[in-house]
């Protein structure tokens, strides 16, 4: 049985691929659970610095599977995706979603849960939530205004309309737009200029701006210096290398 999402390690930086080409990766149970199981064992893993999260081949996702929908598809509990989602972006380490063709809907929800998202020239966005008569249950409408602000959350989510790469980067729902045929190659360079850094770093820096993320400046202040990690493990060794250049 093939599966759902493959992890491929490489010298401390984890592909994970969502792997339903012939359905657009379109999301599923199915696929949720194994993406779950992966998250849960890289929270455990010292071996990985950082984490590419993307589609097999035609795009990244078209989104929810709308058959599994009108089914009545069976989730262990409910808030089941969302909580999922929720222990992805909380992973102690960096985590890189990146788009190359279709991102709509419950894949954006994904793709949003990510610290970044890096897209292909080719890449498309989408909310199509009112389109279907839904709504979301998945994180859309927590995290896509703190994307890109609330108005322009809600002209995607009320218009459904498709935005296009360079779109989403002039209005901040990615970080950056590589070249189709450079963009695996790109999107590695970059995650490796993550790896360079400290792992200690990373995992200190995720918690503190998502515990004070939309506090007063005060609160955030003080937080920073009264719940501030220290050094990593690796500090003196980082210096020295510096200062014998």
């Amino acid at each position: 049985m093939t599966d759902l999402v493959t992890r491929a390690d490489d010298n401390g930086l984890c592909w994970l691929t969502l792997n339903r080409p012939d359905k657009l990766n379109s999301l599923t149970v199915g696929m949720f659970q194994e993406l779950r199981k992966h998250v849960i064992d890289l929270k455990k893993d010292d071996n990985v610095g950082a984490v590419i999260l993307r589609g097999a081949g035609k795009c990244f996702s078209a989104g929810h599977d709308l058959g599994d929908i009108a089914e009545g598809e069976k989730v262990p509990s409910p808030g089941w995706h969302s909580e999922t989602l929720r222990m992805m972006e909380k992973l102690p380490k960096p985590i890189i979603a990146a788009v190359h063709g279709h991102c709509y809907t419950g894949a954006l929800e994904v793709a949003l849960a990510a610290d970044f998202i890096i897209a292909s020239a080719n890449a498309k966005f989408a909310d199509t939530h009112a389109k279907w008569a839904l709504t979301p249950i998945w994180g859309m409408s927590q995290r896509l205004p703190r994307r890109v602000g609330i108005s322009t959350a809600k002209r995607l989510m009320f218009t459904a309309e498709t935005i296009r790469a360079d779109e989403a980067l002039r209005m901040g729902l990615c970080e950056t737009v590589y070249a189709d045929d450079t963009f695996e190659a790109d999107i590695e360079s970059f995650a490796r200029s993550i790896l360079a850094n400290s792992s200690f770093s990373h995992a200190a820096n995720k918690h503190l701006l998502e515990a004070t993320d939309n506090d007063a400046l005060d609160a955030g202040l003080q937080w920073e210096i009264t719940e501030n990690q220290g050094v990593g493990p690796d500090m003196h060794e980082r210096i020295s290398r510096f200062m014998k250049k």
